[in-house]
């Protein structure tokens, strides 16, 4: 993980052509629709509830722009550096909606399970739309590590309170215990 952005983007405005290579770059819309579009080709705009994976591998260049002339953006995206350098660009995006609710859904993983999206990493993006009073957990496997992000409201993770915006780094935890 290198890094975590929350933005915040007034109506109309946005990230002209900029570059990346070799890193995974995961976006997540919490609120509005953020307009896509890169050197791959692909134009598309994100919703809440959909989650895109771009590969910048050799190298790419994409602007992103709030697709609204009137409401707020707000989303979050996520640089993982890839496994492998030198890869071709790649990307994908997909609708999670209400199969988040009241459990962890896994997004993102490397093989793709459940319907994930890829990841050129060994790593794993769970999303979950939990109620007041909702619990999950998780297992994290022997030498794993773990960060959590509270994208909404309050949480306690494990005996922690966090807030919107906070985030936690996880290391020497067997289980996770999330309540909303």
């Amino acid at each position: 993980l290198r890094v975590i952005n929350e933005d915040r983007v007034k109506a109309g405005a946005g990230f002209p052509t900029h570059g990346h290579r070799d890193m995974e770059i995961i976006s997540y819309v919490l609120e509005g629709a953020i307009a896509h579009k890169d050197s791959m080709g692909t134009g598309a705009v994100l919703r809440p509830g959909e989650v895109q994976r771009m590969s910048a591998g050799t190298g790419v260049t994409h602007s992103e722009f709030n697709a609204s002339k009137t409401d707020g953006l707000h989303f979050l995206q996520i640089w993982i550096q890839p496994d492998a350098r030198g890869i071709a660009p790649t990307y994908e995006q997909k609708m999670f909606g209400d199969d988040r609710k009241g459990k962890l859904r896994v997004v993102v993983s490397p093989d793709g399970r459940d319907g994930s999206l890829t990841i050129r990493q060994d790593a794993t993006m769970y999303a979950a739309l939990l109620a007041k009073g909702e619990r999950v957990e998780h297992v994290l496997a022997p030498g794993r590590r773990a960060w959590f992000q509270v994208a909404r409201g309050e949480a306690t993770l494990n005996d922690t309170k966090l807030a919107a915006g906070d985030g936690a780094a996880i290391t020497n935890e067997a289980k996770l215990a999330l309540t909303w």
